[in-house]
């Protein structure tokens, strides 16, 4: 029986977004079938090509977050580069931009101007405030939501500064909530035959985020306060990370059955009779002596050794990999979450997938990230541009693509297998 197609294909995005969380909102609506172009200014493009790993000049960093989408680069403060991105608009189902609020009802943009041209659309901004509230205006990154948002001060040790997340997860969370927002309007203009503005906030998805901290001091009248507990969560023993002769394992033994099975494991019936750690509850009482006992067990083995035992024992455990095992681990490639591109500078790239997979739908094989303006031409013929007009939009830098991009020759979308 043949698949499915892709599940958003004939849908058209635009993407007039930089960085991080709404490149990764069109990134993910490309994986999922969507024509997406990707909008950038001429010279620079999007702020995320100046940001490492570099590698002959193309930024890992793009590729990563802009894979599967068209490039059109043009500038919108001429008027015929407005004219164009709103003929685009009129044809498109969704625009996904991240600038602060107010910058793109400046340039005619904004969600009021746009979905009187195309009231179908569905515009999303995502921002690090969102588009009300007193701090609407202020500028902002992920780093600022984590920290404002309470869950920085969650992390690291007692007394000491808390440390970075070292991953985006403020725009991350945030690219998700998009594209799960993005596809509930799409679901709804079906009803309505009308688009929707779409306010997705950074320090809003991190404060949503907490799972306990928030209840801890809303419920008890603001009496308890979640503090940073370092390698351990003492509301969920044993729940962390120990130490082994030659690295670090984390085990989760918070669950009643499971810690009883690790006590066996560890200290034999006594230990797992032991009343001050029967429940939930009262390990929770003995935290650091329950930690303690964890710990002088793992100490003393390999942490393939704790792993072989905890298996064999039905105690959830893994060893803290750094990114060289994790990319190098079988299961992650067996579950498709590394692509192989060829790109037209960097010859044979691998970079991670996205996360979502389904049961029967067409695969859908991603092109590489556009370099700057590589499809100007093809998206300006398809909007009725002649090729006159183009070329006139080139020489006066309305329309701007770098020279590799010149010397690319596009390749036709590849069809869908039978």
């Amino acid at each position: 029986m043949s698949k499915q197609p892709q599940l958003l294909r004939g849908i058209r995005v635009v993407d007039y977004s930089h960085f991080l969380a709404g490149p990764y909102v069109s990134r993910c609506l490309a994986a999922l079938g969507a024509d997406v172009i990707k909008v950038e200014r001429p010279t620079s493009g999007d702020a995320g090509r100046a940001h490492p790993y570099f590698i002959k000049g193309q930024s890992g960093y793009f590729l990563q977050q802009n894979m599967g989408k068209k490039g059109l680069c043009l500038d919108l403060k001429d008027p015929r580069g407005l004219e164009l991105m709103k003929k685009l608009v009129r044809e498109s189902d969704v625009l996904v931009e991240n600038y602060r609020p107010g910058t793109l009802q400046k340039l005619g943009l904004g969600y009021a101007e746009l979905s009187a041209l195309q009231p179908e659309l569905v515009y999303c901004s995502v921002s690090a405030y969102g588009q009300t509230g007193v701090d609407s205006k202020r500028a902002g990154f992920g780093l600022i939501a984590e920290a404002k948002s309470g869950a920085m001060d969650l992390i690291g040790r007692p007394g000491e500064m808390p440390p970075l997340f070292r991953m985006p997860i403020a725009d991350m969370y945030a690219g998700a909530h998009g594209v799960a927002a993005i596809c509930a309007a799409l679901v709804g203009r079906h009803a309505t035959g009308r688009g929707q503005h779409i306010d997705i906030s950074l320090y809003d998805c991190m404060l949503s985020m907490h799972d306990y901290a928030a209840q801890c001091y809303t419920l008890s009248g603001g009496k308890d306060v979640v503090q940073r507990s370092g390698h351990y969560l003492p509301q969920s023993t044993v729940y962390g990370v120990f130490p082994a002769r030659d690295g670090c394992l984390v085990i989760a033994a918070q669950v009643d059955d499971i810690w009883k099975r690790l006590a066996d494991l560890i200290g034999g019936e006594r230990l797992a009779s032991d009343a001050r750690f029967g429940n939930a509850a009262s390990r929770n009482a003995h935290a650091e002596e329950a930690v303690a006992l964890v710990e002088a067990w793992t100490r003393n083995r390999s942490v393939e050794e704790c792993l072989a035992a905890l298996d064999q024992a039905g105690v959830p455990g893994a060893r803290v990999q750094n990114i060289e095992q994790a990319l190098a681990d079988p299961h992650i490639q067996s579950r498709g979450m590394l692509i192989e591109q060829d790109h037209p500078v960097l010859g044979r790239i691998t970079l991670p997938n996205v996360p979502f997979k389904f049961s029967d739908v067409e695969a859908q094989a991603l092109g590489v990230a556009p370099l700057l303006g590589q499809h100007n031409r093809e998206i300006a013929s398809q909007l009725g541009y002649s090729s006159a007009e183009i070329g006139a939009m080139e020489r006066d830098g309305v329309l701007y693509a770098e020279p590799a991009a010149l010397t690319t020759v596009t390749e036709p979308e590849p069809e869908p297998a039978c």
